[in-house]
Order: C-alpha cells, then structure tokens, then sequence
C-alpha cells in the first residue's frame, strides 16, 4: 500500500505538487492521471525516495521507501526507459541490480522470459528499440518480485501485442495481491487497464476513486442524433424532457431519454433520422471537462 498525507513538493517558487492525501490500495490497479506538467512524475519521485518532500509523509505499506535497504524487494519502478547504459548488454543491466539489491542471478533470466527478451538477453541495451527498452525497465521492475510497482508511462512505443501484454501483466500483479500504480497519458487505454483513477492538476488532487464512477463525472451517457429537421425533432424530445445541445460537427446529443424513445418520437412525427446511436460515459471526455483548468499549455482552436 502506498499513503500519501500532506504531500508538497516546491522548488524554488515554483510548487510542483500541493498537500496530496491519497491511498493506493493493493490488489487493484490504479492508474494515475493528470495533464502534463501535473505533477505526476515529481509524486512517483517522490515515492521512491528520489526527492525530498518539502512538507507531508509518504510511505510504502507503513514506511518511508528511503529507509528500506536494497529496495528492489520492496518496490518496483518503471520510470524513465531510456535510463540505462546503452553500452551493456540487457542480461549485465539486470545482473549488476541483482547484485546491489542481493537477488539471486537466476532471477535475471527469469525476467527476461517473462518480458520476451531472452533471445535479446546478450544484446547490447543502446540498439534496442523503444518498445524493447520498455520491457527491459518492466524486467528490472519485476526482478526483486516487490509487493509494490510504479510504473511511469509504460506503453510508450510498444506495438499492439505488448500493449496487450502489459494489460495482462498489470491485472495478473493486481491479482496476486500486490500494489500497482500506473502513471499514463493515454485514456482510453486506461479504460482497459485501470480500477481505481488518482487525477492530479497543478499539483493538486482533482480525484480519487473507481475508473467507473470519474467516468460518470463528465457529460455522461446520452444519445447522438443526426436529422435534417432538428427543430422539429428538438421540440419534440424537449417537450418530455430531454436536453437537446448542437454538436460542432452537425449532429446532435441528447441527454435525458434513451435511444429507443428518441427514435419513437422520430417515427411518431415523421422526422427523418440519418443517425441514431447511443453514447456511454466516456473516461477521456471526463478527464478532459475536470482538468480544463490544470492545463498548463493549451492550444489554441485552429484558425
């Protein structure tokens, strides 16, 4: 379990993240949210004993990560692939973080099959791709088979079966009783990989509960409608209660009343329909209405 109490985190003027509280339970995976420059990296920095919080506690399953000695069987973490020398082969990389943490050396061929890089074991790390370099750091991160694991943006530059894979290896961690924290920008992935969401903007705590109900906080379910007679249709369903709002690319959403009613009313007034399709609740579109604010960089509408 990872508790977090008061965390801050300042440098200089500049507060990279503000009085987080949060518990990341074991035996889910969580994913953790936020837009860039959120705070995110500094947070998971800040678990592993990298940095120094300015003010605040936070501990692994009851202690500072800090004070653990050879920490690798305590967590595991996955934050920067492109952190290893790229002159050792994968089977050196992972045998000196054998040594240094007292694992047996056995463990460094049994991780390289887990993550598909036996054959890759006598290659040097600097000609792998990025998608190899991110099944290495999830090999180091699984070497001292820890209780509890951090990973930092791991699907960067996996193709489609890794992607799977991970997804499989996160649920499978999950399940065996452990502590997984996933950092990603990636939504809609997090929707296929992520229980529990903690969503940070501005180094603050915008959420922290289950993927289903942060989804349910944005526009929600509702139906999109298609017609070349939407004033027609839109009286009609506002007359039993439905919000109708225009779309910016001519269709539009109807919240309020399912799509079978929707179509009932269409049928019943001779209002043509081009299309018909129900909507569910969306984690992207959820994410993008409570972090409008936290965006730090924000483009402009194109011209």
């Amino acid at each position: 379990m990872i508790e977090a109490t008061d965390l801050t985190k300042r440098y200089g003027g500049t507060t990279a993240v503000r009085a987080l509280s949060f518990t990341v339970r074991p035996g889910v995976v969580t994913g953790f949210l936020g837009p860039n420059g959120a705070g995110k990296t500094t947070t998971l920095r800040l678990i592993l004993g990298l940095n120094t919080p300015t003010s605040g506690t936070v501990t692994v399953d009851g202690r500072p990560f800090a004070d653990r000695p050879r920490g690798l069987r305590h967590v595991g973490a996955l934050l920067d692939a492109h952190d290893v020398h790229g002159g050792r082969t994968a089977r050196a990389h992972l045998t000196a973080l054998a040594v240094s943490n007292g694992l047996p050396r056995r463990r460094v061929a049994e991780v390289l099959a887990e993550v598909g890089l036996a054959e890759a074991a006598g290659r040097r790390v600097g000609g792998f791709s990025l998608g190899m370099k991110q099944r290495l750091g999830i090999a180091a991160a699984l070497l001292g088979d820890p209780p509890v694991l951090l990973f930092d943006e791991p699907l960067n530059g996996l193709d489609p079966e890794g992607v799977r894979w991970v997804r499989g290896l996160f649920r499978r961690l999950a399940d065996e009783g452990r502590t997984v924290l996933v950092s990603s920008h990636l939504m809609r992935e997090m929707e296929h990989t992520a229980e529990e969401l903690l969503v940070i903007g501005r180094g603050e705590l915008i959420a922290a509960e289950s993927l289903v109900d942060f989804a349910a906080r944005g526009r929600g379910p509702g139906v999109t409608v298609r017609t070349p007679e939407p004033d027609v249709l839109s009286a009609r369903l506002k007359d039993e209660g439905a919000v109708v709002r225009a779309e910016r690319d001519g269709s539009y959403l109807v919240t309020g009343l399912p799509a079978a009613r929707v179509g009932e009313l269409a049928f019943a007034h001779g209002v043509r329909l081009h299309e018909l399709t129900p909507r569910t609740a969306s984690l992207e579109e959820a994410f993008m209405e409570l972090t409008a604010d936290s965006v730090e960089y924000a483009a402009g509408a194109p011209r």
